[in-house]
């Protein structure tokens, strides 16, 4: 028996170093019928990158004009850059039975709660901050002093944890991938997400 489904905004924040890019990766991988939401921003485009498929570019002023008349879901200002989520493709995804997958941070997490309540969030959590210490000092890539901020910002991002509806915890990575499989599984089999799918099968016995 077929129905249609709805789709499922999916929503994963997590401090740097949680291990959040690996995880949603090989979920990706598992299920490609979950895309990422492309986002808009006023950087340039970096090498490789194509409009459309990585970001929608544009500039200063066009961002604003939409931004003022309620184009994006959600928008912030990063590093003197403007990036923010535009509304009607990711309603139009949803309505189409596509599940969107947003990697975002805690206060664009903030803002697309107020207009889509009905999304999952997940909040990938390290095990504990000497393990998120040593993956973020590991990396080689950054100084101590980057480190050290990084760290710092991360006790105000997992302060906001327990208002997520799922943590997973990323101690050892296939298990943290199971957990997150588990998760999304759980949602896309929402009732809300399967309309009609009941009264059909119930029609079947009258």
């Amino acid at each position: 028996m077929t129905t249609n489904r709805l789709g499922l905004l999916f929503v994963v924040c997590a401090p740097s170093g949680a291990g959040k890019s690996t995880l949603l990766a090989a979920l990706c991988r598992e299920f490609p019928e979950l895309a990422f939401s492309v986002s808009a921003t006023t950087r340039p485009p970096r090498p490789g990158e194509v409009d459309g498929r990585d970001y929608h570019f544009m500039s200063v002023e066009e961002f604003s004009s939409l931004r003022d008349t309620g184009h994006f879901a959600e928008w912030a200002k990063v590093h003197g850059n403007f990036y923010g989520t535009p509304m009607r493709p990711v309603v139009d995804q949803l309505a189409s039975g596509k599940d969107v997958l947003f990697d975002i941070d805690v206060a664009g997490a903030d803002q697309l709660r107020q207009v889509f309540a009905d999304g999952a969030y997940v909040f990938i959590l390290p095990p504990s901050r000497e393990e998120l210490a040593r993956r973020l000092s590991g990396r080689g890539t950054e100084t101590p002093e980057v480190v050290a901020r990084r760290l710092a910002n991360a006790a105000g991002e997992i302060a906001q944890a327990a208002r997520f509806d799922y943590l997973v915890v990323n101690d050892v990575l296939p298990q943290a991938l199971d957990r997150l499989r588990a998760v999304y599984l759980a949602e896309r089999s929402r009732t809300r997400l399967l309309p009609g799918l009941v009264e059909k099968l119930v029609a079947q016995f009258r």
